[in-house]
């Protein structure tokens, strides 16, 4: 079983996030199941949700305090709250920023996690681009598909023109691809590195 923690604050999509993740897992015949975590929280306040993906039914419901991947929809909460408790040293992490690992003062989260299994993508700005508006989730969707293969790009690209038809399905498809291609330019100038 995937298990994906998502964190964020109210409005960003964070709970979307979760439940496209999951229509993508049943548009490939899997079974999936997404909730958030929040209480009266309001337009901005941290907010977490939760995606599992399996083979099998999902009879879990609790939270995920043991995630095999990590999804930060806002950088500004990357020392506010323990966003990585719980995750082994074979984890993901894929953050909502431009900066790197090392400029965001993680630079021991790197050293205990496999460079493979880390990327940040400018989903924000990628949105704002293709959407117009600044909501990363779509965008670091396709990021997540790129750095776990969890689903494929073409899931979850039908999992979002289901959820949003019409042009603003297209454009949050958009989104989506150009993150991909961000996150697998990413990993392979990291690879070519390491091999240098």
């Amino acid at each position: 079983m995937l298990q994906v923690r998502f964190h964020g604050r109210g409005g960003q999509g964070v709970v979307t996030a979760a439940e496209l993740l999951a229509l993508a897992a049943f548009v490939e015949g899997r079974h999936a199941q997404a909730f958030p975590s929040f209480g009266s929280e309001r337009t901005g306040a941290p907010v977490v949700s939760f995606c599992r993906i399996d083979d099998a039914p999902i009879r879990t419901r609790e939270p995920i305090l043991e995630p095999d991947a990590v999804i930060i929809q806002d950088v500004t909460l990357v020392h506010q709250v323990d966003l990585f408790s719980g995750l082994e040293a074979d984890g993901y992490v894929l953050i909502n920023t431009s900066r790197s690992f090392e400029e965001l003062g993680l630079a021991a989260l790197v050293e205990r996690l496999r460079p493979e299994r880390l990327a940040t993508v400018p989903a924000t700005e990628l949105a704002r681009q293709h959407v117009g508006r600044p909501l990363p989730n779509a965008a670091l969707l396709g990021g997540m598909a790129a750095l776990t293969s969890a689903v494929s790009l073409g899931a979850l690209e039908g999992a979002i023109r289901e959820r949003f038809p019409g042009p603003i399905g297209d454009a949050n498809v958009a989104a989506a691809r150009a993150a991909h291609d961000h996150v697998r330019r990413e990993l392979g100038e990291r690879a070519h590195a390491a091999t240098a």
